[in-house]
């Protein structure tokens, strides 16, 4: 019975394999989700999904797979349903306070809620509002939408307010991971992760417990070993395009960096133009009293550093590879000499670019920022296009 869910994953691009659905099956087999469609969500996810940018995937395809359970009149759900006591002693005792419990008993069990909703969708002739008596919205009937009862059958709404529904279908919370989509700050700080490298170093403040359950043992007495707190030891440089056509991208750009702040112990930052030129900025005012020349960068940040430049890189194609063809200013030298020593000094080099990856061809001088900066170093902000980046700049 559960092949088209199967199925369903496979359609929907979840790199679901043979042995993950047997997993699935024995799981079932074992009763890990008899009487609880939120286990069943929960360990299907589980035994399906190994990473979490396709939970979004999932999602759909669950929904996909279990739609009709969504799409079931009432009548038809009046004459089909056969709920077995068991499990709703096993949700009551679960979800339910002993005054709800104390309702629902007086109210008669499931069968005469069932009886009750059969007879109420009878005598009702219209749309009822508040009360606790006909099937209607904003009450406390057992029936209806938007209102509270505490074993209640939800009808015609497309959320439930109080969590009290046995299931809410197509709820696609993790949407946002998707690998394919804009980032925002969290998803940012999960692609940045596979940039860390760890050392330990600073003053020895942090607990050796290995080290000193082992002196202890050796010593036989209490021998308390310390050491440097583990920290996240990869230097950062971050190139920022502001102003311009990068106007749009403003919101996506700060949380990009908002998200390397906090992943990176040792980040420079500096702002630039279109394209690096002699000199850059701190402030992303771009005062040209404040500018920082680009020589004293190349001298003051070694080889070791990560260097990302963050830009859509659309411009005339003069300002890379003509001087004088910076659109704010006399370059003496052109913008493709300065991408080609910023690659050089730094070698981990990439670009991210807020454009769309398809959109790239389009213009000429991305394409031209795409050779200087090298095979595979430019790529789309997007979760899986961050993550491909972080790889490049570890090799």
């Amino acid at each position: 019975m559960f092949l088209p869910f199967f199925d369903a994953l496979r359609k929907n691009a979840v790199p679901v394999s043979l042995r993950e659905y047997l997993a699935f099956l024995e799981g079932m087999a074992a009763g890990l989700a008899t009487y609880d469609v939120d286990a069943f969500y929960y360990m299907a996810r589980t035994t399906m999904v190994k990473d979490e940018r396709n939970i979004d995937k999932f999602d759909r395809a669950f929904a996909a797979a279990f739609s009709g359970l969504g799409n079931i009149s009432t009548a038809e759900v009046l004459e089909a349903v056969d709920i077995p006591a068991g499990w709703l002693e096993k949700m009551a005792e679960k979800h339910l306070s002993p005054e709800e419990k104390a309702e629902i008993a007086a109210l008669g069990g499931f069968d005469k809620l069932m009886e009750t909703l059969r007879q109420r969708l009878e005598e009702q002739k219209g749309r009822h509002q508040g009360g606790n008596k006909w099937v209607g919205t904003a009450g406390t009937s057992p029936f209806g939408a938007y209102g509270y009862n505490p074993e209640g059958v939800r009808i015609g709404q497309k959320g439930s307010r109080h969590q009290r529904a046995v299931k809410v279908w197509d709820k696609r919370e993790f949407r946002n991971l998707d690998d394919t989509v804009e980032l925002g700050t969290r998803n940012i700080k999960v692609a940045l992760r596979r940039l860390r490298r760890w050392a330990r170093d600073g003053a020895t403040d942090e607990l050796d417990l290995n080290g000193t359950i082992r002196a202890t043992a050796e010593h036989g007495y209490l021998d308390v070993k310390t050491r440097p707190e583990r920290r996240n030891a990869v230097k950062v440089l971050l190139f920022l395009d502001i102003g311009g056509s990068m106007d749009p991208h403003v919101k996506v750009v700060e949380e990009l960096f908002s998200a390397a702040r906090s992943a990176f112990r040792h980040l420079e930052h500096y702002y630039f133009h279109n394209c690096l030129y002699e000199g850059v900025w701190r402030d992303n005012r771009r005062r040209w009293d404040a500018q920082i020349p680009t020589h004293e960068l190349l001298r003051t940040y070694g080889s070791d550093y990560k260097c990302i430049f963050v830009g859509d890189a659309s411009m005339s194609p003069y300002e890379i590879a003509y001087p004088g063809g910076a659109s704010e200013h006399w370059n003496a030298e052109a913008g493709a000499t300065w991408i080609t020593r910023a690659k050089e000094q730094w070698p981990a080099t990439i670009w991210i670019n807020p454009v769309p990856e398809k959109y790239w061809p389009y213009t000429q001088s991305i394409s031209m920022i795409e050779e200087l900066i090298g095979p595979e170093a430019m790529v789309p902000m997007t979760l899986e296009g961050l993550s491909r980046g972080m790889k490049t700049l570890t090799r």
